[in-house]
């Protein structure tokens, strides 16, 4: 069997995802676009990773971005048909592989394509700006390449109830759910909390960290954000002196600012909703926008609480609301672990199992 990915330029959760399906078969090969070794700081050492031509680009892994318009026919040129199973791990072009008449391809979404789908979220990620009207004039093509991609797999798999829906809505094709792995093992409750609220994501319009900076400055409150990208400067504008950006943070350090905040803060429209299920498996409660993937990952009154109006206001009434509250620890790692990788791991197999049985049942007759 082979895995697939979109690129591996980057080491976020959609690069989690692809680590914890590679334990289900560590032999196999990982086929991408773009691969930097050096973004993953080791965590690929041993896999055996196979690029398409876009590698030999100068440039290209740097400015993968600038290359959207090659994908399509970089993934399509990939051959499969030495394999009975192609897993494809996707944000965007993988699951638009071609696979012989013998070989069943899984494809897990983790969203839609949302440079194509979602492009006000997107464009701020685009830099130059030059390329945002660029990105515009091929978006017609692009889309309708990627609703026809979206029918190649045989069975799609979506990360959350939240993205099924997007899926249903876009590709016109149904899925199934396994919520995406969230390492909580690596998270514990500690004997000291901070003084401080923490958000930690991409730092982009549409993440609406404004709405915490201001409904923390209304509370008097302190404010950890962790995380970089283009809004940064802005949101520097509108911060005061109790608010520190923290930027990138190693995996320690993630761990260690999450145990102690007194709150995770999630102010925007969440794909599946990550963060909270790191708070929960640390013994922290999470203020969430009620929206999204974080109507699957916080339970109201139990691991946090939701503000349902897109405002400072609102989010400062949730975050006084909280402090009111108790939170006992051990139910909120209750609610975390089951989304525990080995969950995942056990969903997954059966799923694989499944369908390779159905397809090799209409394949014999």
């Amino acid at each position: 069997m082979a895995f697939v990915h979109d690129y591996l330029t980057q080491f976020g959760g959609a690069e989690r995802v692809l680590l914890e399906l590679h334990r289900l078969y560590p032999e196999a090969p990982v086929y991408t676009s773009l691969y930097d070794p050096y973004a993953f700081d080791g965590r690929l050492a041993g896999i055996d990773v196979r690029t398409t031509y876009l590698q030999k680009i100068p440039g290209g892994v740097r400015h993968f971005r600038a290359l959207l318009p090659l994908y399509p026919r970089a993934f399509e040129s990939l051959d499969f048909r030495e394999f009975e199973l192609v897993i494809s791990s996707t944000t965007s072009f993988a699951k638009g592989v071609f696979v012989g008449p013998r070989t069943l391809h899984i494809s897990y979404v983790n969203t839609p394509t949302r440079f194509l789908w979602y492009p006000d979220e997107y464009a701020a990620e685009l830099t130059p700006p030059i390329a945002r009207p660029v990105l515009a004039s091929i978006t017609p093509w692009l889309r309708r390449w990627d609703v026809e991609a979206a029918q190649r797999p045989h069975v799609l798999v979506a990360n959350s109830r939240n993205v099924a829906e997007r899926i249903a809505a876009i590709y016109h094709r149904p899925s199934e759910v396994v919520h995406c792995p969230a390492e909580i093992e690596a998270f514990a409750p500690e004997a000291q909390v901070g003084d401080y609220y923490l958000v930690m994501t991409r730092l982009l319009p549409y993440k609406r960290v404004a709405l915490a900076i201001e409904a923390c400055a209304q509370l008097g409150e302190r404010l950890i954000i962790v995380g970089s990208g283009p809004d940064e400067r802005h949101l520097r504008t509108l911060a005061g002196p109790s608010v520190e950006f923290a930027g990138r943070v190693d995996d320690e350090q993630r761990r260690h600012l999450i145990a102690r905040a007194r709150a995770v803060i999630v102010p925007g429209v969440e794909d599946f909703g990550l963060v909270a299920l790191e708070a929960a498996a640390a013994g922290r409660p999470t203020a969430a926008f009620a929206a999204g993937g974080s109507l699957e990952t916080v339970v109201e009154g139990e691991t946090g609480l939701f503000f349902s109006q897109p405002n400072a206001q609102a989010l400062a009434q949730t975050l006084r609301a909280l402090q009111a509250m108790a939170f006992d620890p051990t139910r909120l790692q209750a609610h975390a672990r089951r989304f525990a990788p080995d969950v995942f791991r056990t969903r997954m197999t059966a799923l694989i199992e499944r369908s390779l049985h159905e397809f090799w049942r209409r394949n014999a007759t």
